[in-house]
């Protein structure tokens, strides 16, 4: 089977992990087998390391990367388009070979206008397909304990034992967990994000990352409701099901991380997104990023802001009907700052 131009040059970057990391996260520093930085925006500090040995591929892969701080993870090719803002697979792929010194070209890394396709995400939809339907299930309990109402039209699931691994070192556990789709703009699963719950408390589950992703992230994300020309889209999947519980004919979308959202891939007949912002440094670059890509495609922008860190904080502290009279006086236009998208040029 022919490899494909995507995974061709991530094999090529991993061969080329170290050299990677000194052009993109040149405020990093080695660490033993590894490249040890702030985040893939290159802030100064430890969370998000790169392994620099290794094999091309599996587990323990050169090039693979974590960012224990968000959870998130991927391989050299996800992190230079999140580096660099890069708005499609292609243009990331093009940074890429800027850094290798390849041409266009070069044979096994053309460019390509698709994901590669990866076993992790075969994988998630192996692990989705497992699962069953929240209802009445300890996931159930959990966002019940988080106020959130479980929406009609949720494709959430659960699964009572899913793999949860600390470290490469560490032993195997089998977890309950709720299940998130990750879907591409056309519905199809490429990921699923896993929520391991406490049996006992139906709280997150008391391991150092009890939020992770299984399968390919980048552009998509847990998609809410039916599509339309207005879009909700927000970082966390507790956040973006708390908008929706008190707006539940609004479709939205969860990133499940900063960086993603900063990335996702946006629907063309979109007409107006409202970014549910969460409000730290992260939430606002990542909405910042959103937002210019949004206007660039003539789609009207505006920022829901919640009056504490989160919506599911908002939630939590005022209940549905209030978070709802909140999220519609924004909407009206009242408590929103917002900018109209650029005017196309005459031809």
């Amino acid at each position: 089977m022919t490899e494909h131009p995507a995974a061709a040059l991530a094999r090529h970057l991993a061969a080329r992990a170290e050299d990677v990391c000194r052009r993109y996260l040149s405020n990093g520093r080695r660490a033993g087998r590894y490249w040890q930085v702030g985040d893939v925006h290159n802030a100064k500090g430890s969370s998000l390391y790169v392994r620099l040995t290794g094999p091309v591929a599996g587990k323990g892969a050169a090039g693979h990367w974590t960012d224990a701080a968000t959870g998130q993870h991927g391989d050299l090719l996800d992190l230079i388009r999140l580096s660099t803002g890069a708005r499609s697979l292609g243009e990331a792929m093009d940074h890429a070979r800027a850094a290798l010194a390849l041409p266009r070209e070069a044979p096994g890394v053309g460019a390509s206008p698709s994901p590669p396709p990866r076993s992790t995400a075969g994988a998630a939809r192996r692990l989705f397909a497992a699962g069953r339907p929240i209802a009445g299930t300890l996931a159930e309990r959990y966002l019940r304990a988080r106020g959130i109402a479980t929406p009609a039209d949720t494709a959430l699931r659960f699964h009572p034992t899913v793999f949860y691994r600390a470290h490469d070192d560490a032993p195997l556990q089998r977890l309950p967990a709720m299940l998130a789709p990750i879907t591409d703009l056309g519905g199809r699963i490429t990921g699923v994000g896993r929520t391991w719950i406490d049996a006992g408390t139906a709280a997150l589950a008391p391991v150092p990352e009890p939020r992770r992703v299984i399968g390919h992230l980048l552009g998509h994300g847990v998609r809410l409701g039916d599509g339309g020309d207005q879009l909700v889209a927000g970082e966390g999947l507790e956040t973006v099901l708390s908008v929706r519980s008190a707006l539940p004919e609004l479709p939205a979308v969860a990133a499940l991380t900063a960086n993603h959202l900063a990335a996702l891939e946006l629907p063309s007949h979109l007409v107006a997104l409202w970014i549910a912002v969460d409000d730290d440094p992260a939430g606002w670059m990542a909405a910042d990023r959103l937002r210019a890509r949004a206007e660039a495609a003539f789609i009207r922008v505006h920022e829901l802001v919640p009056r504490h860190g989160d919506f599911n904080d908002d939630l939590r502290r005022y209940g549905v009907q209030r978070l709802r009279a909140h999220l519609l006086q924004a909407i009206g236009g009242s408590a929103l700052r917002s900018r109209p998208p650029r005017k196309r040029l005459a031809s």
